[in-house]
């Protein structure tokens, strides 16, 4: 039988995980995918914090495993994170995130999160995961530069007279349609695994990963079609809808990257349990706490990306969120780590840059960079001294 004060650490670090999850959902999670829908008034403030919430929760269930097993199992070695250690690290890394929620400053939950693991990692004595910070690192740094700029060619295409808005943008549909065609989902794929959409339907058909294409190819030209339909009977309806659309997948891929940031520090302890916890159990309990911060603390966040970052309109609120969902979607296949403010922030301002940088705050900016940068070394000290304090007493 578990003895008491294993439960009691283990019900405090359960706590500390789901707090980490509410402060998550409340900011960027739950404030990032639909700012640039709000910002472009396709969509209101409290009925996009609604919406992503429901959203964040399915995607946290469905694709919420990779980044989980890499923030649990990855970011450091030879040691097991020991249930002290979990709860000072959720708790470091929830209180910074919340701070930023109230203050209006989007901290990158991603760095936040990595630093206080990795800091009460080496505190516990363990050795730093190299290989892992090199590919954690790689896709961060790349994060502005492919994000920004994709958002910018997206932003100039669909600004330039030659090209008539009722082709380009349902050609972008779909390159969307491809690219979501090719994320796995587990309810696609065999029992422990995941598949596509696109494999799961050409998975009957002759042809193996011909078919497979072909299947892809077909869902990226009904996606296009339908919405060139929706284009030629009301261009700026299509637009608005189509806006909303990206903005429910962004949501989407929000949760299946985020909630691996709360969850993640508590799959150790589970180990040392006599009973299994099934991981699907886990990814629905932390959705729940990504909901919950949607509902009651995403919509300051949301108002701040809208309206404080970049005065934005329908094309350039499209051209924000296209590269959005290809990233997270990235970074939920390899199990990285990463900020969704750091993905929307970088697209916002690669697509106000196509109008000549308009309503792109600098200062803002600023500010913002160094708040990413500093939370990640002050989450790495900060949970490093408070655990050998801990560890002292």
């Amino acid at each position: 039988m578990v003895a008491t004060t294993t439960l009691v650490t283990l019900l405090v670090a359960a706590l500390a995980s789901l707090f980490m999850a509410w402060a998550i959902g409340a900011g960027s999670s739950g404030s990032t995918p639909f700012a640039p829908a709000v910002g472009a008034n396709a969509i209101g403030v409290m009925r996009a914090g609604f919406v992503v919430g429901i959203l964040g929760l399915a995607g946290a269930v469905l694709q919420g495993a990779n980044v989980t097993e890499a923030v649990g199992r990855e970011l450091i070695r030879g040691v097991t994170l020991s249930p002290t250690a979990a709860i000072v690290g959720l708790l470091t890394a929830a209180i910074l995130v919340a701070v930023g929620v109230f203050t209006g400053y989007p901290i990158a939950t991603a760095f936040t999160v990595t630093g206080a693991v990795v800091g009460v990692g080496l505190a516990l004595g363990g050795d730093p995961a190299w290989a892992k910070y090199r590919e954690i690192v790689a896709l961060w740094v790349a994060v502005p530069f492919v994000g920004g700029g994709i958002a910018y060619a997206t932003a100039r295409l669909l600004r330039a007279e030659g090209v008539p808005e009722r082709v380009a943008v349902p050609l972008l549909a779909g390159v969307v349609g491809l690219v979501l065609a090719n994320v796995e989902f587990v309810v696609l794929g065999p029992a422990g695994g995941s598949a596509s959409l696109a494999a799961a339907l050409a998975g009957s058909l002759p042809g193996g990963s011909l078919a497979t294409a072909a299947t892809s190819l077909l869902i990226a030209g009904v996606a296009a079609l339908a919405l060139y339909r929706e284009m030629v009977r009301d261009e700026a309806r299509g637009q608005r809808r189509f806006l909303l659309v990206m903005g429910g997948l962004v949501a989407f891929s929000a949760g299946g990257s985020q909630v691996g940031l709360a969850l993640g520090p508590l799959l150790p302890l589970l180990e040392d349990l006599p009973f299994a916890v099934p991981l699907a159990s886990l990814l629905l309990a932390g959705g729940v706490g990504l909901l919950v911060g949607s509902w009651t603390g995403a919509p300051r966040m949301i108002k701040a990306l809208a309206q404080d970052y970049s005065s934005l309109g329908p094309r350039r609120s499209i051209a924000a969120l296209i590269p959005s969902f290809a990233i997270a979607q990235t970074a939920v296949f390899l199990g990285v780590p990463v900020s969704f403010n750091e993905i929307i922030v970088s697209a916002i301002v690669g697509s106000g840059y196509a109008a000549g940088g308009a309503g792109v705050s600098g200062r803002k900016m600023a500010y913002t960079v160094l708040a990413w940068v500093g939370s990640l070394a002050l989450a790495g000290a900060v949970s490093y001294g408070a655990f050998l304090a801990w560890a002292a007493l």
